[in-house]
């Protein structure tokens, strides 16, 4: 069901033989749509701390959990108020750098989303 990610590089990420120079988001249902960094960098000024607002934007209602990757070298994290929502929601969270999290979504079971930053 899950797309499956090919690679990632310093800027890049290639899911399903698509290349996509930008952080993405993976749904439930398996779509691959934009990072809307913007939520996060209207609060702290950077893509690197992730914001309540985008926590609530990416999680979906019966997600098993999310992995996040944190950049090639794990540079971005949660925001508190992320995580603590995201507990709220009983979703787990994998926060990994980002070629670390390529390889647990590809052999993730069950209903997961995730977030994939794909510099620093």
């Amino acid at each position: 069901m899950y797309p499956v990610i090919d690679k990632s590089s310093f800027g890049s990420i290639t899911v399903d033989g698509v290349h996509y120079d930008h952080d993405i988001i993976i749904t439930l249902e398996g779509k691959v749509k934009k990072r809307k960094k913007k939520l996060s960098k209207a609060v702290y000024g950077t893509s690197h701390t992730i914001s309540l607002d985008e926590a609530e934007y990416v999680y979906q209602k019966g997600a098993d959990g999310i992995i996040i990757g944190s950049g090639q070298y794990g540079v971005a994290e949660l925001s508190r108020e992320a995580s603590g929502f995201l507990k709220q929601k009983q979703c787990k969270v994998h926060l990994l750098p980002t070629p670390d999290a390529l390889r647990e979504w590809n052999r993730a079971e069950g209903k997961w989303i995730a977030l994939f930053h794909i510099t620093c």
